[in-house]
């Protein structure tokens, strides 16, 4: 959303790296933009290993995730871009999951490509993989955590050059960045953005795949799960997701007949997502509403609408007082317009 900020008060990159670093002192934070030479750097890097570089709002970039408001502004692709073009469903679970899970997996995977879905996945070990295998022949995603370079984890080096050959690779780090605890809920929203739906495979009640489930709820996808004996802690994770109300997957037919249910909205044009101009009126008023955003958010997220009501300023000077804020990294921005302080 930050990205979005910029270019609708400066209208273009140029002019929003411009003004960064002022924007930034203004929220109490000393930032520089990369240099010329550190972006020209990273953009050989993607062209030595064959990768080419989306940039939100233009052509190529996939629509469906262009929709969020946490969307990259750049990310990365290496492999077959028409991937996009086709209705992908995302296929999670555990890394250590039971071989029967993993065969389960495959099977979905393979049988959601001969019914002209792309499968989704993070590239982990265990279900991840087990999905990109079953998919690889048919369409599959792999969104990865570090670097379009980075093989990780190591046993997966295979299938990693396999999907860059025969399916995408994506990824939002920049090349040769080592995956950290960190990358991998930005990860998992890019998965949930890209999909229909998420199927949870198997999953213990403590799993990253179950916050890519409620992402993928969150952002109007279906979630769906494979249920499991309650004696299996792997299992919790997706015997707890039916019980809230995801839909029981025994076959490849109860995914797809899940999301033949709701209507499918339409995806925007490359256009859609831009919105008007940004005007934010005189500085000084800037900064009161910088000083009573401060005051009264909390750790909690809140919605950006009621942070405009408490501020009483027009939106668009409350919201470029979010962005100096979010660039100072004094605030931190949430999915669903949400955001909360940083302590």
């Amino acid at each position: 959303m930050t990205y979005s900020l910029l270019m609708q008060r400066y209208g273009n990159a140029s002019e929003a790296l411009r003004a960064v670093p002022e924007l930034a002192k203004r929220g109490g934070k000393t930032l520089k933009p990369a240099s010329r030479a550190a972006a020209e750097a990273e953009l050989g890097m993607n062209a030595d290993l064959g990768a080419t570089l989306l940039f939100k709002g233009s052509e190529g970039y996939p629509l469906r995730l262009a929709q969020f408001d946490d969307s990259p502004p750049v990310i990365s692709a290496r492999g077959a871009l028409h991937l996009f073009d086709r209705p992908a469903v995302a296929v999670v679970g555990a890394r250590n999951a039971s071989i029967k899970a993993q065969r389960l997996a495959q099977k979905l995977a393979e049988d959601l490509t001969d019914n002209g879905y792309v499968v989704v996945s993070g590239l982990a070990r265990g279900i991840d993989a087990a999905a990109h295998n079953g998919a690889l022949a048919g369409g599959t995603i792999a969104v990865i955590a570090g670097g379009i370079d980075i093989q990780y984890p190591p046993e997966n080096a295979v299938l990693h050059d396999s999907i860059a050959e025969a399916g995408l690779l994506l990824a939002e780090m920049p090349p040769s960045t080592k995956p950290s605890p960190r990358h991998f809920p930005i990860r998992n929203r890019i998965i949930s953005s890209l999909s229909l739906g998420v199927v949870v495979v198997e999953a213990a009640q403590r799993s990253g795949s179950l916050i890519t489930a409620r992402e993928g709820a969150e952002r109007g996808g279906e979630v769906m799960a494979v249920p499991g004996s309650p004696l299996d802690p792997r299992a919790e994770g997706c015997n707890y997701l039916i019980r809230e109300g995801a839909t029981l997957v025994r076959h490849v037919e109860d995914i797809i007949d899940c999301l033949s249910q709701p209507a499918i909205t339409a995806l925007p044009t490359p256009q859609d997502w831009r919105e008007a101009r940004l005007t934010p009126g005189p500085q000084i008023a800037i900064d009161r509403s910088r000083t009573v955003i401060l005051e009264a958010l909390g750790a909690e997220a809140s919605e950006i609408d009621d942070v405009i009501r408490w501020c009483d300023a027009p939106t668009s000077t409350v919201l470029a007082a979010i962005l100096e804020l979010e660039l100072a990294g004094r605030i931190s921005r949430h999915h669903g317009n949400r955001i909360c302080r940083i302590f």
